[in-house]
């Protein structure tokens, strides 16, 4: 076996979907940090990181925003059989992919962290654990507007236009 590069199949230019893998992987290493994040904080700053709802608020704003560049790439390609111009199309499935990784990371953290206040007799464990809660949904939408609007990036292929 030849280690030659010129012996290698070319690539043929498709990218493969997120794979589900890996945007569970990103959230379990999150829910991990977020469950992990009480505690620590609490024994090296004697409280542990208040959420706000500004929190959440701007995690269903981005979430919105995905979605709506989402509906708008799947109206443009796949409704109006529009061409994305190839710079743009890369843009956005860039945005889409780190969206749906940052945001699952994300979702598993706010989800560890509310978890982390189930049973804490602290006076602010149930607007931390509610706060945080929804939080994570936010996150969670994000990761499926990314996801959609990694779908809407793809073209239809040759046999699909015939």
């Amino acid at each position: 076996m030849s280690s030659d590069p010129s012996d290698e199949k070319p690539s043929a230019g498709h990218l493969q979907p997120t794979s589900a893998g890996l945007v569970t992987a990103w959230a379990v290493v999150g829910l991990v940090g977020g469950w992990l994040l009480h505690p620590v904080a609490e024994r090296f700053n004697g409280t542990a990181p208040v959420v706000t709802w500004l929190q959440p608020i701007a995690l269903f704003l981005v979430a919105a925003i995905v979605g709506a560049a989402g509906w708008a790439t799947w109206r443009a390609v796949h409704v109006r059989r529009e061409w994305l111009e190839p710079q743009r199309a890369l843009n956005r499935l860039l945005v889409a992919r780190s969206c749906a990784l940052v945001g699952a990371l994300v979702a598993g953290g706010y989800l560890g962290y509310a978890v982390s206040w189930i049973g804490s007799d602290s006076g602010l464990a149930s607007q931390r654990g509610w706060r945080s809660l929804a939080a994570g949904v936010g996150a969670a939408l994000i990761v499926i507007a990314a996801l959609l609007l990694e779908r809407a990036c793809r073209t239809p292929s040759e046999d699909e236009h015939a």
